[in-house]
C-alpha cells in the first residue's frame, strides 16, 4: 500500500527482536488541529491525519508494539514474557502505512499489553491510557472513554507518588485534577487546582492559567448538577 502524502516513513529498530522496519509520521504541515480540550486531546480538521494515530510503533516481524518512551532495558529484561505471550500468536501484519480510527485502536491496546509485560514505568502507561481514552471521544463512546480516563488517572498518581521529582509537576497536578473533573470527582478536582494556584514554587504560569480557568468550570459543574457545596471563592 502507498503511504498518502501527509504521511512520511522513518526507520527504526524493533526494541523486542532488533528487527528494523518503517512505520509512519504525519508532516508538520498537515497537523491542522481545531479544537483543544482541557485534557490537551486534540481534535483535527482531517481525522485520517491525526498524528496520534502514529505515535505507536508495532514490529511486522514479532508483533511488539511501543513508543518511543518505552525503555529498551525493561524490554529485554521481559523478553521471555513478550514472545511467549506475543510473538507466539503474531502472524506478520504491517501497521508502518496509513491507519485507521480502529487500527489506532488496536495498536494503543496492543502497546499497552506489552508495556504491562514489559514493566515500563507508570508515566508511559497512563500516558497510553490516556490516548486510548481520546480515541473513544473521538467515536464518542463516553463509556469506554471514562473508564480509560480512570485507568490514566490511577496511572497519573501513581506517578505523583512514586516519583521523587516528576517531570512536569504542575502539569501532572493540573491533569491529574482535569480528569477527575471529568469523572466527576468535583472536591478532588477542586484540591489539584488549588495545590498548583497556591504552590508559590510552581512559575509554570500557563498551567497555572488552566487550574484557575478549570477551577472555575468546576465550580460551574457543581451547582449545574446540584452536587455537594461548590467552593465559594477563587484561591489566591
Amino acid at each position: 500500500m502507498a503511504t498518502p502524502p501527509a504521511l512520511f516513513t522513518v526507520k527504526v529498530d524493533c526494541l523486542a527482536c532488533d528487527q528494523k522496519f518503517h512505520t509512519s509520521r504525519v508532516r508538520p504541515s498537515f497537523k491542522r488541529a481545531v479544537k483543544r480540550d482541557a485534557d490537551f486531546c486534540l481534535h483535527y480538521k482531517d481525522p485520517s491525519t491525526n498524528p496520534d494515530f502514529y505515535v505507536v510503533r508495532v514490529c511486522p516481524y514479532c508483533g511488539f508494539a511501543f513508543t518511543e518512551n518505552f525503555e529498551k532495558k525493561l524490554v529485554v529484561k521481559n523478553m521471555g514474557k513478550v514472545q511467549e505471550k506475543v510473538t507466539r500468536n503474531w502472524k506478520y501484519r504491517d501497521y508502518g502505512t496509513e491507519r485507521s480510527m480502529q487500527d489506532a485502536l488496536f495498536v494503543y491496546k496492543l502497546a499497552l499489553y506489552c508495556g504491562q509485560l514489559t514493566d515500563q514505568k507508570p508515566r508511559v502507561m497512563a500516558g497510553l491510557l490516556h490516548h486510548i481514552a481520546w480515541l473513544y471521544r473521538y467515536l464518542e463512546d463516553e463509556e469506554q472513554e471514562k473508564r480509560f480516563l480512570e485507568y490514566a488517572l490511577n496511572e497519573y498518581v501513581r506517578v505523583y507518588e512514586t516519583e521523587k521529582n516528576p517531570v512536569d509537576n504542575a502539569k501532572l497536578l493540573y491533569l491529574i485534577g482535569e480528569l477527575n473533573r471529568r469523572l466527576k470527582r468535583y472536591h478532588e478536582a477542586v484540591r489539584y487546582f488549588t495545590r498548583v494556584i497556591n504552590d508559590r514554587s510552581i512559575m509554570d504560569s500557563g498551567i497555572i492559567s488552566l487550574c484557575r480557568e478549570q477551577w472555575a468550570v468546576t465550580r460551574q459543574d457543581m451547582e449545574a448538577e446540584k452536587i455537594g457545596e461548590p467552593p465559594e471563592e477563587e484561591p489566591v
